[in-house]
């Protein structure tokens, strides 16, 4: 900001140069000498100015405007950069720390990461470099006017104030217009997202062409907002080099008539004349920039909404670096660091999802105590996923409180598990990196999968796995990673699809850790295996 403030009164002030050469060199060569009638120049009659100097004086500006111009558009560029990144950062921190948070889709956040803040380019490489010089330039050129001729310094000054009036009422529309192309590319972006993930089903089920209607009305509407804001882009622009250009001709012929009447000499109505135009321009680029700003604005919004969304709605828990202490998350924050058992103390735990009408659980306390294998059963939809995400650090309680290890001392396997694209080993050791290949191939074995090529690819997002199959592998990664010292195992129906003889065997790996764990389930054998039962979300 600093930079183009300095840059754009360097700029205004290379333009009145630029002005007063322009003038004083045209008026010579009219004007004999002072006083005297103006007359036709002759070549070789000596009244003609010599054009070498006032040339390389007009190189100069012009080379020290265009210096000004490329300093102007690095720094613009350069802060465009830092801000996306930035941005880019924040964002993803918010949603790593809110992995749950449904509020932005993740066709919809892919769009705002690349595309979306990507648009902020106009913003700072054209919308607020513009701004800057719309403050310095009218201000510098204005008092050289102001010094040369009052009336048309009036006139510039009654003039100027019309366009940003103008230019306010073009931008609350293209604002309002723009954030419906927004929402219009975000829908489509999830539809077309959703498509993809579920065109293996459509396929199956012959529905795959009919889908095609509805991605061509969402493209058609996509197309419509996009039309709808370049036809205000170009009218607003219309508007306002239509206001520009009347008022400098109200200058011009105001100047021109008291030439003619002797009012003012040539020169100055020349200064006056070039430095006109000057005063306008930059405060109509602004207009016309606005529309270049105007996606990358609305991107911004949303990120900001998605990074103050994460700041208001969760907590943040810090924990403690040792496995023997825990650490107490509340709803205001850290509040005690303990030492000893229990690993998970819970007390009237309660948490309400933005926008819910109610709570998705409440009431709810418990202790799970070092080695105990802990299973919490109910209804479905009773919260016991919810309890569950909040013990990982998803989810942060709107009330009541919760005792559990660091960070690095738990191992969690949810309903879906998340694997990369890689080799069955590698998705493994992402709960060990140091891992070796016994320990991998020995972690398949206790987690029912004593057969599974440990050298196998699959695809991103499990792609080439069956779902029994990528649950044994997240199973496995938590098994490999207490074995680097995790003690708090948390699992999310860790033997759903597998059958009696798989399940007990994983059952008996489960509880040979020796480490505390704590297991959504509702299976009989699982709860028969069970040191103790917490019902949740059951009758009271």
């Amino acid at each position: 900001m600093a930079g183009g403030v300095l840059i754009g009164t360097l700029t205004a002030v290379l333009t009145v140069t630029q002005a007063w050469v322009l003038s004083r060199a045209i008026a010579g060569v009219f004007e004999a000498a002072p006083g005297v009638e103006y007359v036709t120049p002759v070549p070789g009659t000596g009244q003609w100015p010599a054009l070498g100097a006032i040339i390389a004086v007009l190189a100069a500006i012009f080379g020290g405007k265009a210096l000004l111009a490329w300093l102007n558009t690095l720094l613009a560029h350069r802060a465009a950069a830092a801000v996306k990144s930035q941005l880019r950062r924040d964002v993803m921190a918010a949603r790593l720390a809110s992995p749950l948070d449904d509020r932005t889709s993740t066709a919809g956040l892919v769009n705002l990461l690349t595309v979306g803040l990507d648009a902020l380019d106009g913003f700072y490489s054209k919308y607020l470099p513009q701004l800057l010089l719309a403050v310095t330039v009218p201000v510098v050129v204005g008092v050289a006017i102001l010094t040369a001729d009052l009336t048309s310094a009036v006139i510039v000054a009654l003039t100027i104030p019309l366009i940003p009036v103008f230019m306010a009422l073009v931008g609350w529309t293209t604002e309002a217009r723009t954030a419906k192309r927004w929402r219009t590319q975000q829908r489509l972006a999830r539809h077309f997202a959703d498509l993809v993930a579920g065109l293996p089903t459509l396929q199956v089920f012959g529905r795959a062409k009919a889908q095609a209607i509805g991605l061509r009305k969402t493209e058609d509407a996509h197309r419509a907002e996009t039309m709808g804001t370049l036809r205000i882009s170009f009218l607003s622009a219309l508007v306002l080099e239509l206001l520009a250009t009347l008022s400098v001709a109200v200058v011009a012929v105001t100047v021109g008539f008291r030439v003619v009447h002797f009012e003012i000499d040539l020169a100055t109505a020349l200064f006056v004349l070039i430095l006109a135009p000057e005063a306008y321009l930059p405060v109509r680029q602004v207009g016309v920039h606005y529309h270049d700003a105007a996606d990358g604005m609305a991107a911004a919004q949303q990120a900001f909404a998605v990074i103050e969304g994460d700041q208001a709605d969760r907590t943040e828990a810090r924990h403690s670096p040792s496995g023997h202490q825990s650490t107490e998350i509340t709803r205001d924050g850290v509040t005690s660091v303990s030492v000893g058992a229990p690993v998970v103390a819970v007390r009237d735990l309660a948490h309400t999802y933005p926008g819910a009408a109610g709570p998705a659980v409440e009431g709810v306390s418990f202790d799970v105590a070092p080695g105990e294998f802990v299973v919490l059963t109910g209804p479905s939809g009773g919260g016991k996923t919810t309890v569950l995400n909040v013990l990982v650090g998803f989810l942060s309680p709107t009330a009541g409180s919760v005792t559990v290890p660091s960070r690095d001392a738990l191992a969690f396997v949810g309903q879906d598990p998340g694997m990369v694209a890689g080799t069955i080993a590698d998705n493994v050791r992402l709960g060990d990196p140091e891992a070796s290949d016994a320990a991998v191939a020995d972690a398949l074995a206790r987690a029912g999968a004593p057969g599974m090529d440990a050298t196998r690819t699959i695809g991103d997002d499990a792609e080439g796995l069956s779902a029994g199959e990528r649950r044994r592998i997240a199973t496995a990664r938590a098994l490999v990673r207490i074995d680097a010292g995790a003690t708090l195992l948390l699992l999310d129906e860790p033997t759903a699809g597998l059958d009696a003889d798989a399940e007990a065997s994983l059952l008996r790996s489960l509880r040979g850790t020796g480490v505390a764990a704590v297991v959504v389930s509702h299976r009989p054998a699982v709860l028969a295996e069970a040191d103790r039962v917490v019902t949740i979300g059951g009758p009271a």
